[in-house]
């Protein structure tokens, strides 16, 4: 049976969903409700008589990913959709984004050869550290334990995440104070967390369903289509634009929901940003129908283990040779600059190219270098540290032809 959202079609799966609550609840009236509205109607009458019967505490917990090109509207929808389930829903409501949780210094490129600075944490590190902050929170809501201490590696990420919890009331100090809370969260009803980032490859946006998937929680994205142009002069209003060769560099990037090949992307929604509200009822009916159909755990087997490896290598991979990509081009500029002879700049590209392929070798096979680094330019990230291995390898094969 299929139980997809993709642009804008309403799914049989929600229908079964209100057929199912109005099977174990006959006594609401849910199956008469249109769409999105009976989708609701049978989340929110399973919640009241699950309170009823376990005597309250906190309901149903989902994670919902919104994604897109920088200025597609992503903000503006997550503001606007997290008033109308708090407000209109009474759901509780927390709405993590990234542009405020990653410090603008992990986009900050490092000159080749300059040694790596811990104080500054790259972005996939930073997005990395959100992750497992959000994991520290999901543990303290499911089992009511305090919130755990981050070590001192992860200390700014993690007082940047109390700052948003707080905020959003999601949090309070515990009696004694010692900076320990706890979850915070009035009633029995959802509580909808959502990530407001570009998400732009697939491999990014399931580690996210990674996690719902350990904890039993609901997974859902939405995906915002706006013409390049459009996000173009958005971005260019905004007080901190991102670099227009960002935004076409994401773009033909891009990596949309693909339901046939990834069965975990099966709760998706695909929106044009024009047509798109905060009380967009095609928006709300997929967090409902994905409350009511949690993630299930899947028993730990070397073959999943194995097609989670292969899609987390994969992106790793990429990502490392766009960066060696841009190194070498870097090193080649600095060669040409040194008027290098045209045969010894040849040999120097040869050399250069050998070397990228036996890192991305060693980052596919999932090979630490860390001991191959010295001391000052050693990391705990395996892909930083083949990275940096690269930096330094391919400076000291760009002064044996400059020096000659």
């Amino acid at each position: 049976m299929e139980k997809q959202l993709l642009r804008g079609q309403k799914i049989s799966g929600q229908e079964e969903a209100v057929a199912n609550q109005t099977r174990f609840f006959p006594h609401r009236a849910c199956a008469q409700q249109p769409g999105a509205a009976a989708a609701v109607a049978a989340l929110e009458a399973a919640a009241e008589d699950e309170d009823e019967r376990s005597g309250g505490g906190r309901g149903r917990v989902g994670l919902c990913v919104l994604c897109g090109l920088p200025a597609a509207g992503k903000s503006t929808l997550a503001r606007g959709l997290r008033r109308c389930l708090e407000q209109r829903r009474g759901w509780a409501c927390l709405l993590l984004t990234y542009d405020e949780l990653v410090p603008q210094e992990a986009f900050r490129a490092r000159q080749p050869g300059a040694e790596p600075e811990p104080s500054l944490p790259d972005w996939k590190q930073s997005r990395r550290e959100v992750l497992q902050c959000l994991e520290r929170l999901l543990q303290a809501l499911l089992t009511g334990d305090p919130l755990a201490a981050a070590g001192p590696s992860s200390q700014p990420a993690w007082e940047r995440f109390l700052a948003c919890c707080l905020r959003q009331g999601l949090l309070r100090s515990m009696e004694g104070g010692g900076g320990r809370y706890c979850a915070h969260t009035a009633g029995s009803g959802p509580l909808c967390i959502i990530l407001d980032d570009n998400f732009y490859y697939q491999s990014m946006r399931y580690e996210v369903f990674q996690l719902a998937r350990k904890y039993s929680l609901s997974y859902c994205q939405v995906f915002l289509e706006s013409p390049l142009e459009c996000c173009l002069q958005r971005n260019r209003l905004r007080s901190h634009p991102v670099p227009d060769h960002t935004i076409h560099l994401m773009a033909s990037k891009i990596e949309m929901p693909d339901l046939k090949k990834n069965a975990w992307e099966q709760n998706s929604l695909v929106l044009q940003s024009s047509d798109c509200t905060s009380e967009n009822e095609q928006i709300i009916a997929l967090l409902a129908a994905a409350l009511e159909n949690p993630v299930k755990q899947k028993p730990e087997n070397a073959e999943q283990k194995e097609a989670d490896r292969a899609i987390c290598a994969a992106s790793a991979v990429h990502q490392a040779d766009q960066t060696c990509r841009r190194l070498v081009s870097q090193a080649m500029k600095e060669a040409r600059d040194k008027n290098i002879l045209p045969s010894e700049l040849k040999s120097l590209a040869e050399e250069l190219n050998k070397l990228k392929a036996e890192v991305l070798e060693d980052v596919r096979q999932g090979n630490n270098l860390k001991s191959q680094l010295p001391v000052q330019n050693q990391c705990s990230d395996p892909d930083t540290s083949a990275i940096s291995l690269f930096q330094l390898e391919a400076a000291n094969i760009v002064n044996k032809y400059i020096l000659k």
